[in-house]
């Protein structure tokens, strides 16, 4: 148990420097990051409070702590992917209405251009 727990507060505390490190060096976005951030600090609270995971394994039925906070972690990590879904779906969108105003804008110029 107690080497489950070591690891997961390792990979949190390592995700969150990952994190830093490249809303440092300007690879993601700021309000990118606070997802991840978020998802590493629950992780790291849970894992380094016995009293944390005890209490989400009875709240789940769990007999086992350590299971709880890999489920937790899974959940956790799904709703960050679902919500980058989101935003991906959204950008897409944009891009698409971007690029058709584009070519209305260039089909009027050649109109412009073609009529003088």
């Amino acid at each position: 148990m107690d080497r489950l727990l070591n690891v997961m507060t390792l990979l949190s505390l390592g995700l969150i420097g990952l994190v830093l490190l490249s809303v440092r060096r300007s690879h993601i976005r700021v309000e990118y990051s606070v997802s991840w951030l978020g998802a590493a600090i629950v992780l790291l609270l849970f894992s380094l409070s016995r009293s944390l995971l005890s209490w989400l394994a009875t709240l789940l039925g769990l007999g086992y702590g350590p299971l709880a906070l890999v489920m937790l972690a899974f959940c956790v990590f799904l709703v960050v992917f679902y919500r980058f879904s989101v935003i991906i779906s959204s950008l897409k969108d944009a891009n698409i209405a971007l690029t058709q105003r584009v070519a209305i804008l260039e089909y009027h110029l050649r109109a412009l251009h073609d009529g003088r």
